[in-house]
C-alpha cells in the first residue's frame, strides 16, 4: 500500500517557516525564470497566474504535448482535483448559513440508509468537511492495480462511470481509519463524496447542479464547470503520470471519464479562475462571516507522509510572509495549487501536467524531486516578493 499512501500525499510546496507579513511586489522577469526553473528541473510545463492587489501576471512555460512540442499557455483549462473540495465545502455550508444543515449534527440525520446506527450517530457534518470522521479512503478500491505499482485499473477504468453512492459505499465498507472526531484526522475522498450526498439530499437536487449554480456562477467564474464527457474543453495540456518511476515513459491521462472524483475531485478550471473564486470566498462574498470563520478553524490532518492544517475544505499554508489559505489538487497528469492571503490581496495559482513524477524510498515514503523545490521557489516569489524568495533559497 506503499504508493497509495503516496498517491494521497499533499506534497512538499509549501515552504517552511512563518514570519510576519512582507507583501512584496510583483518582479515579472523573476516570476518568468523561475516557471522556466520548474520546467528546467523536470516538469512538461507549468502554468501561474498571480495577483497583488489590482496587478497581475499570467505566464507559462513547457510543453503541453511532449510528441508534438506544442507550448503551454497560461489560460488553459486544467483538471483541479482536491481543490474541488473547496467548492463542495462552500455549498455545504451555504446550507448551514440557510439553517438546512446542522455542522455539528449526526450524519446519520440527513443520510440514514448510507450511515445507519451508532456510525451515523458519531460522524458529524464537521467531521467529513476537516477530514477527522476517519471513514476510508475508496480509491484503492476505485483502482486496485494501483497499490501494486500498476495502472492497469487506471486503463481499464477510464471511460467507466462510477456513481456517487458506489464510490461512498465503497469508502463507508473498508476499515476505518480511527474514530470519529481523533485528531489527526485522515484525508479521505470518501468525505466529499458524502457531503456531495448530504448537498442533495437537503436541496433536492443534483450537487453538481447546484455548485455550478450557487457557488461556480455566483463567484463570476467563467470557465469553471463539472465536466460533461471525458475530454477537457477550450485549449488544454495532456496529462502525464509516471506512478513515481513505475511507467517509463510516462502515460497520458487527459482523456478520462472524472465520475470516480465526483464532488471530491471532479472540476474543470483556469488558473484565473481560481484566483477569481478565492478571492470572492475569502472576502465574503459566497458564505457569511460566521460561516467563513468556521471554515477556518484549523485540525492536524495526516495526508499521506504529511500532515496539515486543515479547515473544512481548506488548507492553511504557513510561508516566510504568513499564513495563506486555499487548496492542493492531484489527479492523473494534473496538478494543482491555490493559495491567497486572508484578504485575497496576494494570490497564487499554478497548474502542472504531469503528477507523480517523484521516486519512492526502500520504505515507500515520497522522495523530493528538484521540481518540488523549484515550485516552492516560484510559490514563495509570487507570494512574498523577491527579498522572501532569496532568503528562502539560502
Amino acid at each position: 500500500m506503499a504508493v497509495t499512501s503516496a498517491l494521497l500525499t499533499a506534497g512538499t510546496l509549501a515552504a517552511p517557516g512563518a514570519t510576519a507579513a512582507s507583501g512584496g511586489e510583483l518582479d515579472r522577469q523573476a516570476l518568468q525564470q523561475s516557471l522556466e526553473a520548474v520546467r528546467e528541473a523536470g516538469m512538461y510545463g507549468i502554468y501561474s497566474s498571480v495577483r497583488n492587489g489590482d496587478r497581475t501576471w499570467r505566464g507559462a512555460s513547457g510543453v503541453a504535448d511532449i510528441d508534438t512540442g506544442r507550448p503551454v499557455q497560461p489560460d488553459m483549462v486544467h483538471r483541479i482535483g482536491s481543490v474541488s473540495k473547496t467548492f463542495t465545502a462552500v455549498a455545504v455550508l451555504q446550507q448551514v448559513q440557510r439553517g438546512a444543515i446542522e455542522l455539528d449534527a449526526p450524519v446519520g440525520r440527513y443520510l440514514p440508509e448510507l450511515v445507519p446506527g451508532e456510525r451515523g450517530q458519531k460522524i458529524t457534518v464537521r467531521m467529513l468537511l476537516n477530514h477527522t470522521s476517519h471513514i476510508a479512503e475508496y480509491l484503492a478500491k476505485v483502482f486496485p492495480s494501483v497499490p501494486e505499482g500498476s495502472l492497469t485499473s487506471l486503463d481499464d477504468n477510464r471511460f467507466r462511470a462510477f456513481t456517487t453512492e458506489e464510490l461512498a459505499r465503497l469508502g463507508l465498507d473498508g476499515a476505518a481509519t480511527g474514530e470519529p472526531g481523533t485528531v489527526p484526522g485522515s484525508h479521505s475522498n470518501t468525505n466529499y463524496v458524502l457531503a456531495g450526498l448530504l448537498l442533495e439530499k437537503v436541496t433536492g437536487e443534483d450537487a453538481e447542479r447546484y455548485i455550478t449554480r450557487e457557488v461556480i456562477h455566483r463567484a463570476g467564474l467563467r470557465h469553471t464547470s463539472f465536466p460533461r464527457t471525458p475530454h477537457l474543453p477550450g485549449p488544454h495540456s495532456k496529462a502525464y503520470t509516471s506512478l513515481f518511476g513505475l511507467v517509463d515513459p510516462p502515460r497520458d491521462y487527459s482523456v478520462y471519464n472524472m465520475s470516480w472524483a465526483s464532488t471530491a475531485g471532479a472540476i474543470m478550471s483556469t488558473m484565473d479562475d481560481l484566483n477569481r473564486f478565492f478571492r470572492a470566498l475569502l472576502r465574503g462574498e459566497l458564505i457569511g462571516a460566521a460561516q467563513l470563520a468556521e471554515m477556518q478553524k484549523t485540525v492536524t490532518m495526516q495526508v499521506g507522509q504529511d500532515k496539515a492544517d486543515y479547515g473544512l475544505g481548506i488548507y492553511a499554508f504557513d510561508l516566510p510572509c504568513g499564513r495563506f489559505w486555499g487548496h492542493n489538487g492531484r489527479v492523473f497528469g494534473m496538478g494543482t495549487r491555490s493559495v491567497s492571503s486572508r484578504d485575497g490581496h496576494r494570490q497564487l495559482s499554478f497548474g502542472v501536467n504531469s503528477t507523480w513524477y517523484q521516486r519512492l524510498d526502500e520504505n515507500g515514503n515520497v522522495e523530493p524531486s528538484p521540481i518540488d523545490f523549484a515550485l516552492v521557489k516560484h510559490e514563495v516569489l509570487a507570494l512574498c516578493g523577491p527579498g522572501a524568495a532569496t532568503a528562502n533559497a539560502t
